[in-house]
């Protein structure tokens, strides 16, 4: 949502930009919501936010985990991976 670029003289675009910059951005906040965790606004309650994050970097190494064993294949494993895919 850009209005006013080329149009007028170079000070009033500028000043359109700006103020439909800022519009755009104030819109899109409002849209999105505002987070709970956000820099701003944190939580009251820290230890309550330091497990939320410990819960999900655990979960976040448990899928990287899961992962790491499905795909860390050698050159053999992956060329007999490729010889099953093109017989099914």
């Amino acid at each position: 949502m850009i209005i006013g670029f080329g149009f007028g003289s170079f000070y009033s675009a500028l000043i359109m930009l700006l103020v439909t910059s800022f519009l755009s951005y104030f819109l899109f906040k409002f849209l999105r919501g505002r987070k709970q965790d956000s820099y701003w606004n944190e939580p009251h309650d820290f230890e309550e936010m330091k497990n939320r994050r410990r819960d999900y970097y655990y979960g976040q190494r448990q899928k990287a985990h899961e992962m790491m064993d499905q795909f860390d294949l050698s050159d053999e494993e992956i060329e007999k991976r490729i010889e099953e895919e093109m017989r099914s």
